[in-house]
């Protein structure tokens, strides 16, 4: 008997209340960083270990900068390579990441010198920068002899191309109940606009018409409320005339209002765009400031940041100066102090495009510079 009561607890499995599990995550964050280098041959002859750096760019939370070393990094090696390494600039600890270095090909054919950790297996993984200053690269990077006779260097110019992944590591816990998904609220008040279901206001925007919500212009907008419910508004209106906006800009403006997103230029025009979609961004930037729209001015300034080149500089640096855009203003001042973004062209031609309320600003910085 007491074999058999035995044999029975032998056989007894606990009672489970549930399983649960974790997992840890390793992925990279990245970001990439484009280095030009004009007046390559005036930057030779200043010495082993003497570079040019980049401006610091930022990835996974740390500074990074892209030294180049015209008459390369080692002076044993007597000039005969250029150098190139990435460095760690800010503040960090066994800072783990991968690394991508281009030098493109200016003739277009797509032979671009690449040094890459993406994409392939790693023996011993990721590289770790151990502190501010540590660095990752090449001694040997190009031999300068074929450097110079190479379709990389073209009007005395480099261009290199650098993305840094930082290793992030984050860890998943047994999650319990349920899962719920992004607010589509932006999606459902689009689909009320374009419906115009309960539409009760008329706006007349030159040659277009435009039906939109009274409540949500108001909600978004202080002066959509106060034209329509202020002191001196009037709720009954049900038609307004729009003289001093193009009529793609109010429709791009009341995309906006409804799904809080800045729209692409397709969902503003037809299939042939009016403009490019730096100009929309940038009257889109002036019609946000009329109607006081705040998110929508710094997602248009945002764009415009990264969106600056030589040939538009001039006109965004007008439009931040016209509609107080301090950051939007800051950055085309820095650029426009660096003699590099210029190019060949002198500052007094570039000034001539500039509109009358910006020449003074620019040319202060350029007097200081």
């Amino acid at each position: 008997m007491a074999e058999l009561e035995e044999e029975r607890m032998g056989d007894f499995k606990p009672f489970s209340e549930g399983s649960s599990c974790s997992r840890s995550i390793s992925e990279t964050v990245n970001g990439s960083h484009q280095f030009t280098i004009k007046g390559y041959s005036l930057a030779k002859g200043m010495g082993a270990g003497k570079y040019i750096m980049s401006d610091t760019f930022t990835v996974g939370g740390y500074d990074w900068a892209i030294y180049f070393y015209p008459d390369g990094k080692n002076p044993e090696d007597n000039s005969m390579y250029v150098s190139v390494f990435i460095a760690l600039a800010s503040d960090g600890t066994d800072v783990r990441a991968l690394f991508k270095l281009t030098l493109v090909d200016q003739s277009e054919k797509g032979n671009d010198k690449v040094h890459s950790h993406f994409d392939r297996p790693l023996e011993s993984g990721p590289y770790t920068l151990k502190y501010k200053g540590s660095m990752w690269g090449y001694k040997r990077f190009f031999r300068r002899t074929q450097l110079e006779t190479s379709e990389y260097l073209k009007n005395d110019c480099l261009v290199m191309h650098c993305t840094v992944g930082v290793v992030k590591t984050r860890f998943e816990g047994s999650k319990q109940g349920v899962i719920v998904p992004q607010s589509d609220m932006g999606r459902d008040f689009k689909d009320l606009l374009e419906s115009e279901v309960g539409c009760d206001i008329l706006f007349k925007v030159k040659s277009e018409s435009f039906k939109a919500h009274k409540l949500i212009l108001a909600a978004r907008s202080p002066v959509f409320r106060a034209q329509f419910f202020g002191l001196v508004g009037d709720p009954t209106l049900e038609e307004v005339v729009v003289e001093d906006i193009e009529p793609f800009i109010f429709k791009a403006m009341l995309l906006f209002v409804y799904s809080d997103k800045l729209p692409g230029i397709y969902e503003v025009m037809d299939s042939m765009p009016l403009c490019s979609y730096t100009v929309m961004v940038q009257h889109l930037l002036a019609a946000a400031d009329l109607y006081n729209l705040d998110r929508l001015k710094l997602l248009c300034e945002s764009k415009l940041c990264e969106e600056i080149n030589t040939d538009n500089v001039a006109t965004t640096l007008a439009l931040a100066e016209q509609h107080h855009c301090p950051q939007l203003k800051a950055i085309c001042l820095k650029y426009i102090a660096n003699p590099a973004n210029l190019g060949v062209r002198s500052f007094c031609a570039f000034e001539r495009e500039l509109p009358l309320n910006a020449v003074g600003i620019a040319g202060d910085i350029c007097i200081s510079g």
